[in-house]
């Protein structure tokens, strides 16, 4: 059996640890993840592994959402406590970890478990138990079916990619590469880029699969080294993108490089420093280091008090995620279920978040969110204004 690594986050974790068994197992009987002073809600997310900095982010983002409720006497009196798990990027043992999480009947709902390979493994399970989901970190439109439990937040990748291709296209390039992570997310990015370009009377003048380890870089780099195309999409994903753009950098200076929101977590931006500079990024939450929205200074707030001064788009999409499900616990009352939260999601309705509306539809698939901007770093490794 593979080890798990288990981080609860807010003001009672320490309480819920020390809780006695027979407790939790009657709450667990009765409600899922609902005791008298605390809800539980459960997360598989990569923390360790190529894309550990989503789970960085998410512990960052999301628990200082938690935090900020928590600390003004949580939600109808209970607390709020974020179950993470790890699972490397790994969809068996995402699978295997949100398993867990039914059957142990230890949480209300899922939020923001990571990948699109891995919700992919995981919707039949979600939909099967009736478990609310909040916020996929995924933009995979394959995964925005009829699901009556989950409620996306962010904009789709086929969204992200068509505005990054045309505003490419927009600037007169003619020769646009496609370099995609070796999974399903890459390679859905890829046709949904393949289309976007059919639709421009465009083809691609590269298309490249890297794998997730970077195993095959040298051979990539050297493919769009020899294509020399004038701009390249990335639709990868975590630690092989810094060493992809280093690469590319050197190999094939001039090129322009554009990334999905994915491309770049907090950890990768920091990592490739000065190297980034140039990358144009889609940004599917507004830029966290500029405050000119409410929701951005919130997040800042929140952020600073759990003693983290560094602010990166995937914290901010975490906390955002967070506040959507806090507000569906608000409006859930103070008996929440599964099928009240369901219910108090599906309600929520042009809710502005200080500047950011969420807005899901009267029926599934419920979308909250279709904001993108198109932001590019400068050497500091923060968006120029």
């Amino acid at each position: 059996m593979q080890r798990r690594k288990w981080i609860l986050t807010g003001s009672g974790a320490a309480a819920w640890m020390c809780a006695p068994t027979f407790m939790r197992s009657a709450a667990a009987q009765d409600v899922p993840g609902l005791s008298a002073k605390s809800v539980s809600i459960g997360c598989s997310a990569a923390m360790s592994g190529p894309l550990a900095g989503f789970g960085t982010d998410i512990a960052q983002g999301a628990g200082a959402a938690f935090e900020q409720v928590n600390a003004q006497g949580g939600v109808h009196g209970r607390s709020i406590q974020l179950q993470m798990v790890d699972d490397a990027y790994v969809p068996e043992r995402t699978l295997a970890n949100v398993k867990q999480i039914l059957g142990s009947g230890s949480a209300l709902a899922l939020l923001s478990c990571v990948g699109t390979p891995n919700n992919t493994a995981i919707l039949p399970l979600v939909e099967e138990a009736g478990i609310p989901y909040v916020a996929p970190i995924t933009g995979a439109s394959s995964l925005r079916k009829n699901s009556r439990n989950v409620f996306h937040v962010r904009a789709s990748y086929t969204d992200e990619v068509q505005r990054l291709i045309k505003r490419l296209a927009g600037m007169g390039l003619k020769s646009i590469g496609i370099v995609f992570q070796d999974n399903g997310y890459g390679r859905e990015a890829q046709a949904d880029a393949l289309r976007t370009l059919a639709g421009l009377g465009m083809t691609p003048s590269l298309e490249a699969a890297v794998a997730t380890d970077g195993g095959n870089l040298p051979a990539v780099l050297a493919q769009v080294a020899d294509a020399r195309p004038a701009a390249v999409l990335l639709a990868t994903a975590g630690a092989v993108s810094v060493e992809l753009v280093r690469g590319l950098k050197k190999q094939a200076p001039g090129v322009l490089l554009a990334g999905l929101s994915v491309t770049m977590p907090g950890d990768a931006l920091a990592k490739l420093g000065e190297q980034g500079s140039g990358l144009a990024i889609a940004m599917v939450v507004p830029d966290p280091n500029r405050p000119r929205m409410q929701l951005v200074r919130d997040y800042q707030s929140a952020m600073r008090a759990k003693g983290h001064t560094a602010f990166s788009q995937g914290s901010l999409e975490a906390y955002v995620n967070a506040r959507v499900l806090i507000e569906g616990l608000e409006r859930a009352g103070r008996e929440p279920t599964p099928a009240k939260l369901r219910t108090a999601l599906a309600s929520i309705r042009q809710w502005d978040l200080g500047g950011f509306m969420v807005d899901f539809s009267a029926q599934a698939p419920y979308v909250g969110s279709r904001f993108i901007e198109l932001g590019v770093l400068g050497s500091s490794g923060r968006f120029l204004a």
